[in-house]
This record gives C-alpha cells, sequence and structure tokens, in this order.
C-alpha cells in the first residue's frame, strides 16, 4: 500500500511538473510572437520608405529572411536530436535577438540583409525546437490541446503586438522603428530566459531506439528514415500544398486580388486581417472540443472544403460590380473562413507529425515539416505575385480552387495510411484506459542530453 501511494505521488509531482513546463513554453513562445508582431507588418515599409532603400532591397530582405531558414533547418533536426532542444532554443533566440538589432541599427543595404538572414535562421530553428520541447511536455492524448494553444497565443502575441507597434510607429521618425526592433529583439532574449527554466531529459523511449538500432546494426540517417516513411512524406505533400494554398497567399496574391480586383480599400483590407486573426481568438478552443477527438484526417479534408468556399467567395467578390458592400463582406468572409480552418488545423497536423515520428527523430521531422512550411511560403507568394502581374485573377482563383480540393483528396488518402493511434489518439487512449502521463523525466537545468 505504502508503495503505491509513493508511486501515485511520484506519478503526480511529475505530471505537475511537466504541465508547469509546458506553461512556460507556452508563455515563452507568446511573447517571442508578441515581439514579432511589432515588427513583420512594417518590414517591408522600414527598408524600402524609411531607410530609402527601395522596393528592390526591401523585396531582397524578404527573400534573404527565407533563404537563410531553408538553408538552416536541413540540419536543424539532427541538433536537435543528438543534443536536445534547448540547444537550438539558444542558438535561435540569440541569432533572432541579433537580427532585430541589427534591423534597428541598420542603414545600408548590405547590413539589413544580414540583418535579415540572421533574424530569419534563428526564427527557423526555433519552430522544430519548441515544437520538440512540447511534444515531449505532452502527451498523445494532450498534444492537440498542446498545439492549439500553442497557435492561439502565437496570433493572440502577433495581434496585440502588431496593434501596439502601428501605434507607436511613425513612418517620418526611424527612431520609432529603431524602439520596434529593440522590443522585439528584447522579447526574444525574455523567451530565452524563460526557457532555459524548463527541465527536460531525453525521452526514455528515444535511447531504448537507439540502443536496438545499434544492437541490430541497423544505418540512415535522420533523412533517410523519414523519406522512406510513406506516411509522413504524403503529410508533407499535404502541408506544401496547405501552406501554399492559404498562408502563402495572404501578404502577395489575395491581397493583391481585394484592392485590384474587389477594389477595397486598404484600410478595409485591415479589417479583413483583423477578421482572420478574431476568429482565431475566438474559436480555438470551440473547435477543438468539436475536432480533438475526430480522425484527423477527416478534419483536414474539412478544412480544404471550408478553404475551397473560401476562395469561391474571393472570386465572387470580385465579379458582384455595383454592390460594393457586398464585394467587401464577401472578401471578409474569406479571411474569416481561413482563420476558421487554421482553428482545425493548429491540432490536428503539427501533433501528427510528432505521433508518426520514431522517439528518436522527433526533432528531425519536426524540423522537416518546418522546411516544408518555409518552401511553400517562399513559392505561395513567387506564383500568386506572378499571376498577380499578368492579370491572371480567374486563373489564380482556379489554381486554389483545385488546391484547396486537393488537401481534402490528400488527407482521405492519408487517413487510409494511417493507424487509429495516430489519426484517432484522444478516443484510442479513453477507450483503452491508457496513462496520459508524458514520458519525460525531469532533470536539473542544463541536463538536456
Amino acid at each position: 500500500m505504502t508503495t503505491a501511494v509513493s508511486s501515485a505521488s511520484s506519478a503526480s509531482s511529475a505530471s505537475s511538473a511537466t504541465a508547469a513546463a509546458l506553461r512556460r513554453i507556452q508563455l515563452g513562445n507568446a511573447l517571442a510572437a508578441f515581439g514579432n508582431g511589432f515588427t513583420v507588418p512594417f518590414l517591408f515599409v522600414y527598408v524600402a520608405r524609411v531607410r530609402e532603400l527601395g522596393d528592390g532591397t526591401a523585396g531582397a530582405v524578404l527573400a534573404a529572411f527565407a533563404a537563410a531558414a531553408l538553408l538552416v533547418l536541413p540540419f536543424t533536426g539532427r541538433v536537435i536530436d543528438r543534443s536536445g532542444p534547448m540547444v537550438m532554443v539558444v542558438v535561435g533566440a540569440v541569432s533572432a535577438a541579433l537580427g532585430a538589432l541589427g534591423f534597428g541599427l541598420s542603414t545600408g543595404a548590405a547590413s539589413v540583409l544580414v540583418a535579415s538572414a540572421v533574424m530569419g535562421a534563428g526564427i527557423a530553428v526555433l519552430q522544430p525546437a519548441l515544437a520538440t520541447m512540447i511534444v515531449r511536455c505532452s502527451t498523445p492524448g494532450s498534444r492537440s490541446r498542446a498545439f492549439a494553444t500553442q497557435f492561439f497565443l502565437n496570433n493572440l502575441g502577433l495581434g496585440v503586438g502588431g496593434l501596439l507597434g502601428g501605434m507607436l510607429v511613425d513612418e517620418h521618425d526611424p527612431a520609432s522603428f529603431t524602439l520596434l526592433f529593440v522590443i522585439e529583439a528584447s522579447m526574444f532574449l525574455v523567451l530565452l530566459a524563460v526557457l532555459v527554466t524548463v527541465r527536460m531529459s531525453r525521452p526514455a523511449a528515444a535511447t531504448a531506439e537507439e540502443g536496438a538500432q545499434a544492437a541490430d546494426g541497423a544505418r540512415g540517417s535522420g533523412w533517410g528514415v523519414l523519406l522512406r516513411d510513406r506516411s509522413m512524406v504524403l503529410l508533407c505533400v499535404l502541408g506544401f500544398v496547405i501552406f501554399f494554398g492559404c498562408y502563402g497567399q495572404f501578404e502577395s496574391g489575395l491581397s493583391a486580388y481585394a484592392v485590384e480586383v474587389t477594389r477595397i480599400s486598404t484600410s478595409t483590407l485591415g479589417i479583413a486581417l483583423a477578421a482572420n486573426t478574431a476568429m482565431i481568438v475566438l474559436a480555438q478552443f470551440v473547435v477543438l472540443r468539436l475536432v480533438e477527438r475526430r480522425r484527423r484526417s477527416r478534419v483536414v479534408a474539412l478544412v480544404g472544403l471550408i478553404w475551397t468556399v473560401a476562395w469561391l467567395a474571393a472570386g465572387a467578390s470580385g465579379l458582384v460590380h455595383g454592390a460594393q458592400a457586398v464585394a467587401t463582406a464577401l472578401l471578409i468572409g474569406t479571411y474569416a473562413l481561413f482563420g476558421v480552418g487554421e482553428t482545425m488545423l493548429s491540432p490536428t497536423v503539427a501533433p501528427l507529425v510528432a505521433d508518426l515520428a520514431p522517439a528518436r527523430l522527433v526533432g528531425q521531422y519536426n524540423s522537416a515539416f518546418a522546411l516544408v512550411k518555409q518552401l511553400a511560403l517562399a513559392v505561395g507568394p513567387a506564383v500568386g505575385g506572378a499571376l498577380a502581374a499578368a492579370g491572371a485573377w480567374s486563373a489564380y482563383i482556379v489554381v486554389l480552387v483545385l488546391c484547396c480540393l486537393g488537401v481534402s483528396g490528400l488527407a482521405l488518402v492519408l487517413g487510409r495510411r494511417l493507424t487509429d493511434r495516430e489519426d484517432r489518439p484522444g478516443s484510442v487512449i479513453v477507450a483503452r484506459g491508457e496513462s496520459t502521463r508524458p514520458a519525460v523525466e525531469e532533470q536539473p537545468v542544463g541536463a538536456v542530453h
């Protein structure tokens, strides 16, 4: 009896410690998003207008940001899996802070490009590192809620940061932009200060997998294992289409369509973007309760259909002549529907990446998916911008409608490959009465293996 009580007490203590660690991770993530919100909406204006470096340099700055991410992500997962996510948190937070400070102090094209690359690389490696920390502090049953909370806090932080940044900034006063970048840099350092208090060790399952692999003489890098995992490869293809068809269009083709075809003002476009953020903030946990015990593949397929309706609404907004109020409502509805889909994806896709990954390669899988996301965010604006420049708006809407239908089709195909544990983990755990305690051992700060 004493042993049983002691075990129960130990389990409860470990669970509480893990929950506290997860809260600190989420807090740090929200603060970093808050800092990003101060500057991201104003990067183009800052470089092109405030520093008077021109639109070409501003475009190159955004390209350098994306290129740096693409360069570092292929190597990030290996470091996370071998040395622990905290190593990349330190590297990412310090790099992002230095890049932000560089932005604020730069006055020439060369220095602003370097700052962009340094910040882009830092933010890129933070993504899979934070995702891996969330995985280690959650279970298959609680993972959907953990990632949904992360997404909610990210959007809340970005929204509040953007609102406050817009109030502080003055296009005629470079010092006001320097202040924004200093605030952003400080938020990355606060993220680091919060996360170094998280005590985390390498999961026992990962060590056991590596021991079994060594005993069997198995070979193959993390990338080799991943590329042989057909379910993960299909999920990466699905992820590319998702990010290409939604996120990759927000600041390129869709914005251009809204202004040039629907003919809304830039201020109304801001309202549409706010509708997207508001939908996410208001609906995230309502949607979570509706989808967290449903099959992930079917939830993603439904997102594809919702986004298909969103793109059709966008197309219709450009066909309504002489009824600007209706056109504007359709366009704002498009952004709101995208928000609904995003709230459904946040508790679905990232947890699925984690559940597909072998315990010893969680960092590799998270980094690979982050790489796919960055590729889509680079290709999406390029394609959207090219179609916008050519004035091929009908083709633009058709391409995006087909992409969203492709999301639904790919999700259903993926669903046929997934096990019940991968596709509907919450229900499996409840049905079998499995433990919901994370396989994370608490160790002193810095004891990350």
